[in-house]
């Protein structure tokens, strides 16, 4: 039906004015959400102090055991079970930064790690990866390269990850190239393995002659971080012991993440799940800050079930939305920033693999969490990235940003004219208001295709898959490093070619 119109019409006022995205540096649009009580928090709270004073937790690293014990705790070295009383866990938040700054190499890409920002960080370490074009295969330097590409390419990908594993760099080497393609590649704040002293203590040491800093520049900042996975249940063992004193002591991020699933490493309820969960965390928080009082650690919680059929782990279930809210709510009773994750533990980019990662894409989103790890590309549980997966993920995350875009709701977004232009029975493509808007008012698609069936068919009749296919190719044939990036590669290079050539750093036993 036609549009009866008052008066005249000028030109667009927009034409040519390209749709802004402001996905760099995101804050939660929404408060967050409670599936406890305070009462129900504070309980979790008090019995996860008694499980890491009662119980103890079993830590393999003898240092870190001394340093427990040189504080007061209760150390029994021939079973390794140190047991810490809730007064040092309580000295221990007194002392961890509620927020601080995560670097980047360019300003553009620092973050403020604090509640209330909102951080996505891709699908991460996977031993393989696919695509439709060249299938299932196992990481590789190059994949790890492409990867990194990738997220550096869209700006809603905050922060590095090591989506593929590149397995033919020998472990003692892997570091090195890891390191080098991350800072060549891109200007985002890194990822660091923690696999061992030599490992971390090279990695910081490229991170600096990479950026052209001075030690003290490095310690002054949080330049990056990593993620220390405990041994559910109450277990740290050698690496992620060494991980979290190394990285206090250089000033850097340590997030801490058990990985409690609830019937296997974990008891089977959601509030027993995530008592285990958070007396894990308080007491690998403790030891940070025993190792370097103020140093900047994160609240971690990825606990999900598992199917009780086959004992495979189970993402986006109730359960799992269920556990991220709850971790949100412990995260801020201690008053620290924290991580979550989503994930898939399907085997294809199919149906079940979109359900499973947006259902956990929007418990994080109703968690308030900090920074959510696997949120682009993960399958199989974290066997397998995918390159169609991430591209179909990030239209997932570009939609919950543009969310946290202000929605205007001055005298002209109201749309008096256009309401007054339009006759009952008419339609409003053609109004001056419209006119003045339509090239941004709405989130254009990266990856959905909004046409007819007949015009999806001429047009080959792509599913989403096939369509993020070409997208990520694209991706990588147009991929343009940062300005700095020969000067970077060029700091680096003597160094990574002394360190191989005696022969690089063994990651750490167990």
């Amino acid at each position: 039906m036609s549009t009866k119109r008052r008066g005249g019409r000028s030109r667009p006022t927009t034409s040519g004015t390209p749709r802004s995205h402001s996905y760099r540096q995101l804050q939660h649009p929404f408060t967050p959400q409670a599936i406890f009580s305070e009462d129900g928090v504070a309980r979790i709270h008090e019995m996860a102090l008694r499980v890491v004073q009662d119980l103890g937790i079993k830590i393999l690293l003898p240092e870190a055991r001394q340093i427990f014990e040189a504080a007061g705790a209760l150390v029994d070295h021939d079973t390794q079970i140190v047991r810490i009383g809730s007064d040092l866990v309580e000295a221990a938040l007194a002392t961890t930064p509620t927020s601080y700054r995560l670097r980047g190499r360019s300003v553009l890409r620092d973050q403020m790690f604090k509640d209330g920002s909102m951080l996505f960080a891709p699908g991460a370490g996977c031993p393989n990866v696919t695509d439709l074009v060249r299938g299932r295969r196992a990481g590789s330097l190059e994949t790890y390269e492409e990867t990194i590409k990738l997220q550096q390419s869209f700006d809603v990908m905050h922060v590095f990850g090591p989506s593929a594993e590149p397995q033919d760099v020998a472990p003692a080497l892997r570091h090195y190239e890891m390191m080098r393609i991350q800072m060549e590649c891109g200007d985002k704040p890194n990822f660091v393995y923690a696999r061992g002293r030599g490992q971390v203590a090279q990695s910081f040491e490229m991170i600096q002659l990479g950026n052209d800093m001075g030690a003290q520049a490095f310690d002054d900042d949080v330049w990056c971080f990593t993620v220390i996975n405990t041994n559910s249940p109450r277990q740290l063992d050698v690496p992620m012991a060494e991980g979290i004193i190394d990285f206090a002591r250089a000033n850097q991020l340590s997030i801490i993440t058990p990985f409690c699933l609830a019937g296997a490493m974990a008891p089977i309820t959601i509030s027993g799940a995530l008592v285990l969960q958070h007396a894990e965390c308080l007491a690998a928080i403790t030891l940070a800050q025993l190792a370097r009082p103020g140093a900047p650690v994160a609240y971690g919680g990825f606990s999900s079930n598992v199917d009780m059929k086959s004992g495979s782990p189970a993402f986006g279930t109730p359960e799992h939305i269920k556990l991220s809210i709850g971790s949100g709510q412990l995260a801020r009773h201690i008053g620290l920033p924290w991580r979550s994750a989503t994930g898939a533990a399907s085997n294809t980019n199919d149906m079940q693999a979109a359900t499973e990662t947006n259902m956990a894409l929007w418990a994080q989103l109703q968690a308030n969490a900090t920074l959510t790890v696997h949120s682009a590309g993960w399958l199989e549980g974290g066997l397998t990235f995918g390159y169609e997966k991430f591209i179909n993920d990030i239209e997932a995350l570009q939609t919950i940003a543009e969310l946290c875009q202000t929605t205007p709701e001055d005298a002209e977004s109201l749309g008096w004219s256009a309401l007054s232009e339009v006759e009952p029975g008419g339609h409003f493509f053609a109004t001056q208001h419209t006119m003045d808007r339509y090239k941004t008012a709405f989130y254009e698609p990266l990856v959905s295709d909004l046409r007819n069936h007949g015009a999806w068919r001429d047009d080959g009749a792509k599913s989403s898959a096939e369509r993020a296919t070409k997208i990520w190719q694209n991706t990588l044939r147009d991929f343009k490093a940062p300005h700095d990036s020969t000067a970077v590669a060029d700091r680096l290079a003597a160094y990574i070619e002394s360190g191989k050539a005696k022969g690089g750093a063994a990651p750490a036993d167990g």
